[in-house]
């Protein structure tokens, strides 16, 4: 049996390519390997602004202030991903979703799926409370330790 391995600084260096170019997928192939990374549908990057058009509006003010993932990794209530792989917030396409913001759980209970590896791994809930934030897309790819969603006593 062929054993896999895993490179994580090619899949970041595709990732960032996907970032760069506004591509939704690419995938590169060596030898008895290949690796395929896709950004989920919507997540595309902005278009190049056109020369001779009017300038963007002023941004609105936010009600609550852009907050950084140190500010969300500090939060008591955070679910880190224990793993690399690919979100999915609902058992299937179609189905309602596992939860959704202002919902309250209990500890253990399922809050998503990954997928790595052909395997999708159900990520429970560390402790009860009231789901406080979803901060991942449906089918998004998410890193080792990204927090996925924030979980209010």
């Amino acid at each position: 049996m062929t054993r896999f391995t895993m490179d994580p600084d090619a899949i970041r260096m595709l990732a960032g390519i996907l970032t760069e170019t506004g591509l939704t997928e690419i995938e590169i192939a060596e030898k008895d390997s290949r690796i395929r990374v896709v950004r989920a549908p919507g997540v595309a990057a902005p278009p190049p602004a056109m020369v001779g058009t009017s300038p963007a509006p002023a941004p609105i003010a936010l009600a609550e202030p852009p907050r950084s993932e140190a500010d969300f990794a500090a939060h008591p209530g955070a679910v880190p991903s224990p793993m690399v792989g690919v979100v999915y917030l609902m058992p299937e396409p179609g189905a309602a979703p596992f939860v959704t913001v202002g919902q309250t759980v209990e500890a253990g209970q399922t809050l998503l799926l990954i997928e790595a590896m052909k395997t999708f791994n159900q990520i429970r809930a560390p402790r009860a409370g009231t789901v406080a934030r979803i901060l991942v897309a449906n089918a998004s790819p998410v890193e080792y330790g990204e927090v996925l969603m924030l979980i209010d006593p």
